[in-house]
């Protein structure tokens, strides 16, 4: 399948997913952004839309609390004329990895993004948890595991609903940002709706007989697994460690890395990412052009 070329646009959708999907496997980003499903299940909310320029695949994103911008174009053809190309179309690129940066953005202006820098853990220490640094996270789970009954469950299609019961549940305690609070629903929802489409796989905890958690994810790359998806019955203390623990040692301990995605600048959720104590993280920019 064929894209058009710039300055016509397609608006992604279902049937683009091969095509992008085996160009991003040709030319992989370390940024969680370049992913088909992420940029499928947010697609209400950020209206991607995507054109070719000098035969790479560009992808424009128009959210409504934003200024719209393209990601990093991929493929290798001409990238810095690509960029000006982009940049006459929109006011920047964003989400800019910064080894991407680092080669083609020297004449640009680069501003580092902090909000959306991505967490990236070793799997190793998010199953084993080992060391002091852990103690509160073995501890917690040890005590959800002393006062709870809890099975592990491979997330197919017969859980869906019970999913879709705990998410309308977790979504009536969000009081803020009601915008984006909506759109994280709504994305969670297409996840949930187009979950074997996607090749997603998650997961799900029934504590005594009822599912209240679920993770969904997906392979990144050869060696790095994106958990897109956590949502925990906040009623239960430990369950969250519980989910974040089983999810990697069941189904991404053959992988080396594990991307749990950006903080947003969410203060609580740069607080829990930290606490994890991350490998390294992908530090990504804003990218304009320089003024004159």
């Amino acid at each position: 399948m064929n894209l058009p070329n710039f300055p016509e646009f397609k608006l992604i959708g279902l049937e683009d997913q091969e095509y992008i999907r085996n160009l991003i496997e040709k030319y992989p980003s370390e940024g969680c952004e370049i992913n088909f499903a992420n940029t499928f299940i947010w697609r209400n909310f950020d209206h991607p839309k995507a054109t070719t320029i000098n035969d790479n695949l560009c992808l424009l994103f128009k959210p409504p609390a934003e200024p719209a911008y393209f990601l990093q174009p991929i493929g290798e053809n001409r990238i810095i004329e690509t960029i000006k190309t982009c940049l006459s179309s929109a006011p920047r690129l964003s989400r800019i990895p910064e080894s991407f940066a680092e080669k083609y953005c020297c004449e640009f202006r680069c501003e580092p993004d902090r909000n959306n820098f991505d967490y990236v853990y070793l799997a190793e220490d998010l199953i084993q948890l080992k060391g002091k640094k852990y103690d509160g996270r073995r501890n917690r789970i040890r005590k959800f595991e002393k006062n709870h009954s809890y099975r592990y469950l491979k997330l197919s299609a017969q859980h869906l609903a019970d999913c879709r019961r705990l998410l309308e549940g977790w979504f009536k305690e969000k009081q803020s940002n009601a915008g984006m609070i909506s759109a994280q629903k709504d994305a969670i929802i297409e996840a949930l709706t187009y979950f074997e489409t996607l090749d997603l796989v998650g997961c799900a905890i029934e504590v005594e007989g009822q599912i209240e958690a679920f993770s969904i994810g997906e392979k990144f790359n050869q060696d790095t697994a994106v958990i897109h998806i956590e949502i925990v019955n906040p009623v239960y203390d430990g369950l969250s460690q519980l989910i974040n623990r089983e999810f990697i040692k069941n189904a991404w301990a053959d992988y080396k890395f594990i991307n749990r995605e950006q903080d947003l600048g969410i203060p609580g959720l740069r607080r829990a990412k930290s606490s994890y104590y991350p490998h390294h993280l992908v530090k990504k920019y804003n990218i304009t052009a320089r003024q004159i």
